[in-house]
């Protein structure tokens, strides 16, 4: 079994980055996170939110074969 994630050194994304890299609308993201084919957005604070650039990656790598880890 795989130990955590170390996150430490992992950038993190605000929306707008997420729209350019992934080339993906707010909506669609939103609806992909609720379907489980898109990486979660971590909250920061109230009204804040991002995503890890290294999950970012791995479903720009592959959009159609991310899924939500289990």
């Amino acid at each position: 079994m795989n130990g955590p994630v170390d996150r430490s050194k992992d950038n993190l994304l605000r929306i707008a980055d997420v729209k350019a890299r992934t080339k993906l609308g707010r909506t669609t993201i939103y609806r992909r996170i609720a379907a489980g084919t898109f990486p979660p957005s971590i909250r920061l604070s109230v009204g804040l939110v991002a995503w890890y650039e290294s999950d970012i990656d791995a479903w720009v790598a592959n959009p159609m074969g991310w899924r939500r880890p289990e």
